[in-house]
């Protein structure tokens, strides 16, 4: 796939950019004379954003379409990754003939703040001390995020998105941006979502965190100015949390109770069984691309997610009047993400006069439906963006 960015990227005031950086991303810099206001209440400068495109920016720069990555994604949306070498983990969805068509759609992908491929987050420098900030790193939101994102299209000279689409936490980002600025969103695809972290939700963080913080080579958050790396605890929480992002029926469906290359127990605490040397690899894999620390601050981002509380409680006002299309997406068997949550998105929707659709897709999968082989979920997208498209007046493809 071929990647594209602007023909003349217009340069804000207090940005610079430059075409590559040593992980194969397009990014942006941001000075001291532009910061991001937090919800934490500082401003972070100077700030860099990671990001990808891939398609071309119509004459009119209608066609841009905004996809926000998952908690442990990142902007390598449709391209080998520079890291691991595997293709993009959204390749099933974005690309030419894909439903998020890059023959007829502009996309970009940035890494959030907070993240650790590229943009800014707790691995970077801290200007003021010459070191990585670590814990001294400002606690950011997912509205911190999608201010991020605002500035880097300000960069790029996009006043309106087409459409913003993300799953899981790209799917609160999503509903973050139609509910921060309606009047730059088009259509809005928030897949296997919620407007709010679930009670076990932010149980189910929290044993993470403690799995990252336990681990000695964590040291306080420091780890990374005195020499240690707490790959053990990094590795068991993914491991927790991958579980969740699964079904029971499809961890039977793939393992079962299988033994792992024997036919008997060892009667010890080998991984003996299939399952278990899975979430292993998963564990051990992961901790090769992503900061520990980053996912502590993702994690509380996710958690503090609430767009209800910034009106009063009530989800129906942070949406009221509002002319951007949704198209929310659900799975059966998403226990993370039930049905339940996209509904009470739904019927916010509806009760702020929105115009929306609504799709609960069967399948054993999970909450990972969303990042799978889902025919039915690539026919929805592409409908909704085709609906979208003609109410746009965007040219068909082909």
């Amino acid at each position: 796939m071929v990647e594209a960015g602007l023909s003349t990227p217009r340069d804000a005031a207090g940005a610079s950019s430059e075409a590559e950086n040593p992980r194969d991303s397009l990014v942006v810099r941001f000075g001291a004379d532009k910061p991001l206001k937090l919800d934490a209440g500082v401003e972070l400068s100077p700030l860099q954003i990671a990001y990808k495109t891939y398609g071309t920016l119509n004459a009119d720069r209608s066609n841009a379409v905004l996809v926000a990555h998952a908690l442990t994604g990142d902007h390598h949306v449709a391209s080998v990754h520079p890291v691991t070498g595997k293709n993009g983990w959204w390749e099933t969805m974005v690309g030419p003939g894909r439903p998020i068509d890059t023959e007829r759609y502009f996309i970009i992908c940035p890494n959030v703040v907070g993240g650790c491929m590229g943009t800014s987050g707790p691995a970077s420098i801290n200007p003021k001390t010459g070191k990585p900030w670590g814990l001294e790193f400002p606690v950011i939101t997912i509205r911190d995020m999608v201010r991020a994102q605002a500035m880097l299209l300000d960069h790029l000279g996009i006043a309106t998105l087409f459409a913003v689409a993300g799953g899981s936490m790209g799917g609160m980002q999503a509903l973050q941006w139609a509910a921060s600025y309606p009047e730059r969103v088009f259509a809005a695809l928030p897949i296997a979502c919620s407007t709010r972290h679930s009670a076990q939700n932010i149980a189910f963080h929290e044993v993470g965190r403690q799995a990252v913080m336990a681990d000695p080579e964590w040291k306080q958050g420091r780890y990374l100015l005195e020499g240690g790396n707490p790959r053990r605890g990094l590795a068991v929480a993914r491991m927790g949390a991958h579980i969740t992002y699964l079904s029971d029926a499809a961890l039977h469906r793939k393992f079962g109770r299988k033994f792992q290359d024997r036919a008997n127990p060892t009667f010890s605490f080998d991984a003996d069984f299939e399952v278990e040397s899975y979430l292993r690899h998963q564990g051990i894999s992961f901790v090769e691309r992503f900061d520990a620390n980053s996912y502590l601050y993702l994690t509380r981002a996710m958690d503090y997610f609430d767009i209800a509380a910034d009106c009063g409680g009530v989800l129906a006002n942070a949406f009221k009047n509002t002319q951007t299309r949704f198209c929310v997406v659900s799975f059966t068997s998403d226990w993370l993400f039930p049905t339940s949550d996209s509904r009470a998105i739904v019927h916010a929707l509806n009760a702020a006069g929105a115009r929306v659709s609504f799709a609960e897709i069967v399948t054993d999968k999970g909450h990972d439906a969303f990042l799978l082989d889902e025919p039915e979920l690539f026919a929805i997208v592409r409908g909704f963006l085709d609906g979208a498209g003609k109410a746009r007046g965007l040219k068909a493809r082909g």
